[in-house]
């Protein structure tokens, strides 16, 4: 599948930056080639496509899935993963990222970064010739987006009309679900309290690319409205990394945000519940919601592993 597949789309040497930079087929074609390789993997199929490459994993923050599975996805293709910390970088020290692109692009067969600024990101792209993988900005995290909708898709058996409501802060889960629901021809309905809504940039592209796909993009501040027969119930930290010094007032604004036992009965019967984790239970979701019967957490943390090794395979 994946031979001829990749015959129609030219994925090889590019960047995997953001959603918006990939088709709707496109997209669809990498979540159909993470679930075939999560089916090589259950069965003990050894594929190596990235023999003898290698991946430098770059990060600014802090992670515990992003590290284990970008880590456990280059060893499962052939290949080896080096992890990079600020503290190893000379960007950590004042080195222009055009310089550390360029030689890191000597050495390496494709970057993964994790980081703050989406320019950093960017600028890490525009500089090194090898593929960039964006394994989370403050600005989007498509790595996790993609993961999310594989575990739709598998448990679905289809993307396209169905809704999924995200209630919590507009950040960058929230920027990459909508995209992404966007892309696939999904219903995407995001309830934040005024002052934490997505970026209107980001709002009004994902109108834009859902109004070709028959998809629905809503931003409100009612989250009842938002998660009325949803198929899919999403929530996220109310403060991200580096926004720790707001937690208190974040606890404020967002109290009338948790998702939970009173909150869901307004989704379908059926509703997933998806998290992106770290999850702080008590408080964006309690844990009657995320420990019960319709959470699919763990099933969406283990497909960060199979996504982005359907990433990794098709661009490297």
């Amino acid at each position: 599948m994946a031979q001829s597949l990749e015959q129609k789309f030219v994925f090889t040497g590019r960047d995997f930056l953001d959603l918006d930079d990939y088709t709707s087929e496109e997209l669809r074609y990498l979540l159909d080639l993470a679930i075939d390789l999560k089916k090589k993997q259950k069965a003990g199929e050894v594929y190596h496509p990235l023999k003898g490459k290698t991946l430098g994993m770059i990060f600014e923050k802090s992670s515990t899935r992003t590290r284990v599975s970008f880590e456990v996805g280059m060893y499962q293709l052939g290949g080896h993963a080096l992890f990079l910390s600020r503290n190893d970088l000379q960007i950590g020290r004042g080195e222009p990222i055009s310089d550390t692109a360029q030689v890191l692009a000597r050495y390496l067969d494709g970057i993964m970064i994790r980081t703050f600024a989406h320019t950093t990101l960017t600028d890490l792209a525009k500089y090194a010739n090898i593929p960039v993988i964006n394994a989370l900005t403050d600005w989007s995290h498509p790595c996790q987006a993609m993961a999310d909708y594989q575990t739709v898709l598998e448990e679905k058996g289809r993307l396209e009309g169905l809704k999924i409501a995200f209630v919590g802060d507009g950040n960058n889960m929230a920027h990459s679900l909508m995209m992404g629901a966007a892309k696939f021809g999904m219903t995407c309905a995001i309830a934040s309290p005024e002052g934490y809504w997505p970026a209107d940039e980001m709002t009004k592209k994902s109108q834009e690319v859902a109004s070709q796909t028959g998809g629905h993009i809503l931003v409100t501040a009612d989250p009842k409205e938002a998660i009325a027969d949803a198929d899919i119930v999403y929530t996220d930290v109310w403060a991200s990394m580096g926004m720790e010094e707001e937690q208190k007032i974040r606890e404020k604004a967002f109290a009338a945000y948790q998702v939970n036992e009173e909150l869901v009965r307004y989704a379908k019967p059926d509703y997933m519940f998806l998290h992106c984790l770290p999850a702080h239970r008590g408080e964006e979701v309690s844990a009657g919601v995320i420990d019960g019967r319709n959470s699919r957490i763990f099933d969406e943390a283990e497909n960060r592993l199979h996504a982005q090794k359907a990433i990794m395979a098709a661009i490297m």
